[in-house]
């Protein structure tokens, strides 16, 4: 079995009911939900003049490869009505691949773990919640040490 940390975050429509859908949505495809952060209140990173985010976390162990995994998240994105207008523009609902075991990707659609995710307060502080001990493959730091390096910033 794999084990998959996904980030999922929201900032338009009805937040909460988007992200409860993507649970649901996500066991349904054949992965289970073994942990879940708090939800976050968060400001927009990158484009802000934005409404603010609801971000947390998940740990989910499934039997998918990480390409299928990353395949079923974006549909799931696109059936709950995700539109890409622009990079860090608002959206409904959004799902990322944080870490795939301890497995490393470096593919044009596919990167894991996620770049810049160890500069991300809305991502480190939910994964904090889920698995601070978990080492990042590249960085050799576990989420809890890069939570407190960004802390320190």
């Amino acid at each position: 079995m794999n084990r998959v940390c996904i980030a999922f975050g929201s900032n338009i429509g009805d937040r909460y009911g988007a992200v409860s859908d993507a649970f649901k949505l996500i066991e349904e495809n054949r992965m289970k939900i073994l942990f879940k952060s708090e939800v976050y209140e968060t400001e927009p990173y990158g484009y802000t003049d934005q409404p603010t985010f609801i971000n947390g976390a998940l740990l989910v162990e499934t039997e998918l490869s990480c390409r299928e995994v990353l395949t079923r998240l974006l549909a799931i994105e696109k059936d709950l009505g995700r539109v890409r207008k622009f990079k860090w523009g608002p959206r409904i609902i959004d799902l990322d691949i944080i870490f795939y075991n301890q497995e490393i990707y470096d593919e044009e659609d596919l990167k894991v773990p996620h770049p810049d995710m160890q500069n991300r307060m809305f991502v480190l502080r939910p994964l904090n919640d889920i698995c601070p001990k978990y080492v990042h493959p590249i960085l050799k730091k576990s989420v809890e040490e890069m939570l407190k390096e960004l802390n320190k910033l």
